[in-house]
Order: structure tokens, then sequence, then C-alpha cells
């Protein structure tokens, strides 16, 4: 599974907060489960609930929200696609543990699909990308947060 540690990266990049503690954000993979089929291939898709955790978040949960939906819109676009995916795909709760901090659970439902082709008699695998965003899909490289520069992406 690729998603997990390519979703962690792109928050680590883009909130202040992990940059300065990436230790803070803990990433768990709940109910996860292999869908195939009897093809003729092996081919399969893994579907699984991703939990986020970040402890004690002083942060503005925009910050983190933001990051996220950008990564999703490329990463799992179905998420926004349908009515039932947008009400389930991807759900938070978070427990204030002071004034000024909070535990923060992020659940996604995330899913990858892996072709395994035989050629030669080997069998060779590979995770297929999602479908790309339309062309005029423009994708800012810099977040501001009341004005303030918060984070930049280099391209």
């Amino acid at each position: 599974m690729l998603k997990p540690q390519q979703l962690r990266k792109a928050l680590t990049d883009s909130v202040p907060l992990l940059q300065r503690n990436p230790d803070s954000l803990n990433v768990f993979i709940d109910s996860g489960r292999i869908v195939s089929t009897l093809a003729t291939s092996l081919s399969f898709e893994y579907q699984y609930r991703l939990n986020m955790v970040i402890t004690d978040y002083t942060g503005d949960i925009d910050l983190l929200v933001v990051p996220m939906l950008a990564w999703l819109r490329v990463n799992e676009p179905d998420m926004m696609a349908t009515r039932e995916k947008q009400q389930a795909g991807f759900t938070f709760k978070a427990d204030v543990i002071s004034d000024t901090a909070s535990d923060i659970s992020i659940d996604l439902l995330l899913s990858e699909r892996v072709i395994v082709k035989e050629l030669d008699g080997n069998l060779h695998v590979t995770h297929l990308n999602e479908n790309p965003p339309p062309e005029n899909d423009y994708r800012p490289l810099q977040m501001y947060a009341d004005g303030v520069l918060i984070s930049e992406i280099q391209p």
C-alpha cells in the first residue's frame, strides 16, 4: 500500500506543526480487505480505513483539512464524486485536552488498485494511479491563514 506514506508526506510537508513534530502524526490502517475476483489475473484492490491521529495539536484544524482535501482530490477523487462517499469517506473526531490542544482522529476510506500480470512465467505487480485531474485543475503551492503564509510546497 502506497497511499498512507504518500499522505503522511503530504501533511508533514504542508502543516508547520507536523514539520516541527512529525512524531505527533500517527497512522493506522483499520478494517482492511483485499477485493479480488476469479478473473484470469491475480489483480486486486486494497480497500481500507486509514486512521490518522494527530496528538497535542495546537494549530487551526483548517491547516490539516485543506492539505488533506488537496491530496484526496488527486489521490482519491471518488471520495468527492457521490453523496454516499462524501458522507462516509472523510470523518473526524477530536478530544479537547486543554484550552489550546486537541488530539484529532481522522478516518479516510481509501482504495488502491493493483495489477498483476504474468509475463514469461513471472508475476509483475503494478500499483495504478488514480485518473489524472482535469487539465484546468489548478494546484496552488502556498497556503495562507489570516493573511500569513503558513506553508509552501515546492513543485
